[in-house]
C-alpha cells in the first residue's frame, strides 16, 4: 500500500508560495511588536499536561489536547496555547527583572478540532503579553498594539472592530445583583459564549432553565442586551443607583469605563465597542477581555482574542502579577486579509535580477558578478548552465525578475553589459566592472 502524499488532516504543507505569505504576515507582526518595545521569546513544543489542567479549562484538556506518555512515563502534551508557557517562564524570572515585561511570540500550536473554515488542527498564533504594568495601562497598550497590527496590513475600522467586556464587571453582575451561585455562573458563562450562535428564543429558554427564576432571568437578559457604555451606565442608574449595591457596582465598572475613555482620547473610538457577550472561554481571565471581529458579511467571526489575568502565576506558588495578552491565529487572519483584498500577490518569487550566460567563457564572470551583487544585498538567481537567449528569456517570463542580465563572450571582450529593467523596459549600458552602478540601479527600482 502506497503512503499518502497528503499531510495529516488539519495540517498543511507550506510550498514556497504559501511560505511567502506566512513570512509576510509574521514579519508585520514582529515589526509592529517591536515598535511597542515587545521582545520575542519562545518555549518548548511539549509541556507537562498538568500545566494546562491547572488553568486552561475542561474542554481544552478533555477534547482538544494532543497528549501522550513519553518513554519516562510522563504525561505530556503538544502545546495547544501559549499563555500557560509564558506564565511558567515569567514565574522563573519576574522577581529579578525590570517590569513591565513586554513579550511576543509566534508559536506553532496544535489542537484536536474538526477542521473547518478559519480553524485547523495545526496553526501558528501570534501572542503578545505585558506583565507588571500599572493598573489599566497594560490593557490600554495591548489594545493599541492589536489595532496597530491590524492597521499594518492596511485594515481600518471599516474592516474590523474590537469588542470589549470585563470579567470583573460580569462577575459582579452575576454574583451581586442577580445573586447567582457558582454553578449557575459557570453555566451562564458558557451560554453567553454561544449567544450569537443561537436563536434568541432558544437562548432565553436556556437562561430560564439555568436560573429557574423569572426575576434573575430578566436582569440577566437585560444585561446581555446592552450594546454600549452609555447603555451600561443607564442600566446601572436604573437598577442599582441609590441602593446598597451602588458602590460595588461602580467599582466593578469603573476600570472598563476608564479604558474606553482612554482609547477614545487616543483617537481609537471608531475601533472599539462594548459587547456583553464577550467573556472568553478560558478560566484564567479576571478582568478586561476582548476579541477582534471581522466586519466582512461573509466572514463575521473573531480573528483574535485575549484578556487580563491577575492570578496566573499562583499555580507556580508565586505572588500575583497582573498581566494581559492576546492571541491572533494566522489562519483566521489570512481569511480576513483575503476577504478584504488586503494581501499582495505572492504567486511569484521576488528576485531582483536573473543572470544568465551564453557560453563557458562568461560562466566565471557571471558567478563573480552574482557574488558581488549578493554582497550588496541584491537577490540574484543565476541561470545555471550555458543556454541560448530564447531559453533564458522563457525562464525570465516565468520567474518575472525585476532585471535581466545575459553575458556572453562579446560582453567579456568589450567589458560592457546591457542591464535590462523588466518593469520599465529600459536598457542600461554599464561597464562590466561597475557592479556598484548595477546595485544602485537595482535598489533604486524597488
Amino acid at each position: 500500500m502506497a503512503i499518502s502524499k497528503s499531510p495529516y488532516r488539519g495540517t498543511r504543507d507550506f510550498f514556497p508560495e504559501q511560505m511567502r505569505l506566512r513570512n509576510f504576515i509574521f514579519s508585520k507582526m514582529a515589526e509592529v511588536s517591536e515598535l511597542f518595545a515587545y521582545e520575542p521569546y519562545d518555549g518548548p513544543l511539549l509541556e507537562e499536561i498538568d500545566l494546562y489542567r491547572a488553568k486552561s479549562g475542561d474542554e481544552l484538556i478533555n477534547e482538544q489536547v494532543y497528549s501522550f506518555k513519553d518513554r519516562g512515563d510522563r504525561e505530556v502534551a503538544i502545546r495547544p496555547e501559549m499563555t500557560p508557557t509564558v506564565a511558567r517562564m515569567v514565574a522563573q524570572i519576574h522577581r529579578e527583572v525590570s517590569k513591565p515585561l513586554r513579550w511576543y511570540a509566534i508559536p506553532n500550536l496544535m489542537r484536536y478540532e474538526k477542521p473547518q473554515k478559519g480553524r485547523l488542527r495545526e496553526f501558528w498564533q501570534y501572542n503578545a503579553d505585558i506583565f507588571g504594568a500599572p493598573e489599566s495601562l497594560g490593557d490600554l497598550e495591548i489594545i493599541q498594539l492589536a489595532i496597530g497590527i491590524m492597521k499594518s496590513f492596511g485594515a481600518n475600522n471599516e474592516h474590523f472592530e474590537i469588542l470589549i467586556n470585563s470579567r470583573r464587571f460580569v462577575d459582579y453582575v452575576f454574583a451581586g445583583p442577580i445573586n447567582l451561585d457558582a454553578e449557575m455562573t459557570k453555566k451562564l458563562y458558557k451560554l453567553i459564549d454561544k449567544k450569537n450562535k443561537m436563536p434568541a428564543e432558544k437562548f432565553s429558554a436556556e437562561v430560564n432553565l439555568i436560573t429557574n427564576d423569572p426575576n434573575k432571568s430578566a436582569i440577566f437578559e437585560r444585561y446581555v442586551s446592552l450594546s454600549s457604555m452609555n447603555e451600561v451606565e443607564t442600566f446601572f442608574k436604573e437598577t442599582y443607583q441609590g441602593s446598597n449595591q451602588e458602590d460595588d457596582f461602580s467599582k466593578s465598572l469603573q476600570p472598563l469605563m476608564n479604558l474606553f475613555s482612554q482609547l477614545d482620547g487616543l483617537g481609537l473610538k471608531d475601533y472599539i465597542k462594548f459587547d456583553p457577550s464577550i467573556v472568553r472561554g478560558l478560566d484564567y481571565y479576571t478582568d478586561v477581555v476582548f476579541e477582534i471581529f471581522d466586519k466582512h458579511p461573509d466572514n463575521r467571526r473573531a480573528i483574535a482574542g485575549g484578556g487580563a489575568y491577575a492570578n496566573l502565576l499562583a499555580i507556580f506558588g508565586e505572588t500575583p502579577l497582573p498581566g494581559i495578552g492576546f492571541g491572533m491565529g494566522e489562519v483566521p487572519l489570512t481569511d480576513f486579509l483575503t476577504s478584504h483584498k488586503l494581501l499582495p500577490d505572492f504567486s511569484k518569487q521576488t528576485v531582483d535580477i536573473l543572470l544568465g550566460y551564453l557560453d563557458t567563457t562568461a560562466e566565471k564572470a557571471s558567478f563573480e558578478i552574482a557574488q558581488k551583487l549578493r554582497n550588496g544585498s541584491i537577490k540574484v538567481e543565476v541561470f545555471l548552465g550555458e543556454a541560448k537567449p530564447k531559453k533564458i528569456f522563457s525562464h525570465s517570463d516565468k520567474k518575472q525578475p525585476n532585471f535581466l542580465l545575459i553575458l556572453g563572450s562579446n560582453e567579456i571582450e568589450s567589458g560592457e553589459i546591457q542591464l535590462k529593467d523588466l518593469k520599465t523596459k529600459a536598457v542600461h549600458k554599464i561597464q562590466l566592472s561597475d557592479v556598484d552602478k548595477m546595485i544602485e540601479l537595482i535598489k533604486g527600482s524597488r
